[in-house]
């Protein structure tokens, strides 16, 4: 494989010759990082964010705090993130809020200001004025605030001039993204008033909410949610404490190495990632080991063992991102799999379902698309020259291919920036090292 500055604005993937003997640390979760930074910027006081991701996502982000006023030092030598909260208390800034094509940022923020008050308006990339968030502005709306979605389907860029909220009771729909209800959970700390949210159908996502729930805590915020995650609860008076805190890696950005192993075979080992990590997408390697591959779990680290050998029925409903990352192993296995549950995966970067199964298909494989998901039949394979959308995991999971498929072309592979600026380099190194 080549790494390159992309001049032609392509990559092309040598396959691996052997399997794998190799580990790595993964940068920092991108999810837990945008939200210790909205549980920073709401404390009152300084707080040091450690192992926090560099990426365009996290960028938006702080780039959004410090023009409503929250201090961000950044120390790339250290991976380390120096928020002075403001307790809740922004300023209207001069221009509008760039947040680029970053569902949390935008969905956080909208919560976070819209529970502030003031007047602010977020927008974003093309792609982020066709990603509904109507459902969030909704339960802003049904608080007192005024936020308003301008584009067509309720979506950005989203208006707020608005009074503080108070507190209150509203419904959240869960049924596209659990991010709504994230930021609102994080912003309601700010309310002098009780406030509490049950869930308008089902919920999706579910661990993501949980992580959600246990970075709160971590920064003095108690929220109260019964078993099923379809009633949340946060009292009055509560005040997030600034806090050193550590973020771990990136289990996400671990499911390509894991996959890796599994389309190589060999061992692959993730660091910093235990059966207590806060980030679902850790679940991936349970679908990794229903394809045949072997899990071991120790208490700073997850070995997958490869290769996969069948295709597997399976509901990604929880472990969604890493859809694109499991069909590009599912084409080296016997037999079909079939991934269910993931509709809300075509309002992400691009639609995951439709346009994974254009992708796919180039390689000469059947994929049978419905709404909810798709089934990948493996056969023989061709080379073929991906086209990416500007989507960091159709990039990142079918180069993946290309480990084993002679010819295979990632157009675009600087949009991995998106979230690991450094992952085919990380990719290389991972492939080159070979443990005795």
């Amino acid at each position: 494989m080549t790494e390159s500055p992309y001049a032609d604005d392509a990559l092309t993937i040598a396959p691996c010759s052997h399997p794998l003997n190799a580990s790595i640390a993964p940068p920092g979760s991108k999810s837990i990082t945008n939200r210790a930074l909205v549980c920073a910027a709401l404390a009152d006081g300084t707080s040091v964010l450690s192992g926090a991701l560099d990426s365009d996502d996290t960028r938006v982000m702080i780039d959004s705090l410090r023009k409503v006023g929250v201090g961000v030092e950044v120390d790339l030598t250290k991976n380390q993130l120096t928020v002075h909260g403001t307790g809740g208390s922004f300023t209207d800034p001069a221009e509008d809020l760039f947040i680029g094509n970053s569902g949390t940022t935008v969905r956080f923020l909208t919560a976070m200001l819209g529970f502030a008050g003031g007047n602010f308006t977020l927008d974003g990339v093309g792609r982020m004025r066709e990603r509904p968030i109507g459902p969030l502005v909704e339960a802003l709306q049904g608080l007192g605030s005024n936020t308003t979605a301008l584009s067509p389907g309720d979506c950005p860029p989203v208006e707020i001039k608005s009074p503080a909220i108070a507190g209150g009771k509203v419904k959240v729909s869960g049924s596209i993204s659990s991010q709504y209800l994230s930021g609102l959970l994080m912003a309601a700390a700010q309310a002098p008033g009780d406030v509490e949210f049950s869930i308008d159908g089902p919920l999706i996502s579910k661990p993501y909410v949980q992580m959600t729930i246990a970075v709160m805590k971590s920064f003095g915020v108690e929220c109260r949610a019964n078993e099923a995650l379809t009633h949340f609860s946060i009292a009055a008076d509560q005040k997030y404490a600034a806090t050193a805190y550590a973020i771990e890696p990136d289990a996400s950005a671990a499911s390509y190495f894991w996959a890796a192993a599994a389309i190589c075979g060999g061992t692959a080992t993730v660091t910093g990632l235990s059966r207590d990590s806060l980030q679902g997408d850790v679940g991936f390697v349970n679908c990794l080991e229903q394809m045949g591959c072997a899990v071991q779990w120790g208490s700073d680290q997850i070995r997958v063992t490869g290769p996969a050998t069948h295709g597997i029925d399976i509901d990604m409903s929880n472990v969604s991102d890493t859809v694109q990352t499991l069909t590009s192993v599912a084409l080296f296995v016997n037999g079909p799999t079939n991934v269910r549950n993931v509709a809300h995966n075509r309002v992400k970067e691009t639609d995951r379902i439709s346009n994974l199964a254009i992708e796919l298909r180039k390689f000469g494989v059947q994929v049978d698309e419905r709404h909810d998901g798709l089934t990948v039949h493996p056969g023989p394979l061709s080379p073929a020259v991906i086209e990416t959308y500007d989507d960091h995991r159709m990039a990142m999971s079918l180069a993946l291919v290309g480990l084993k498929q002679p010819g295979v072309v990632i157009t675009n592979p600087g949009c991995v920036s998106k979230t690991y600026p450094n992952y085919f380099a990380d990719l290389q190194k991972f492939l080159d090292e070979r443990k005795q």
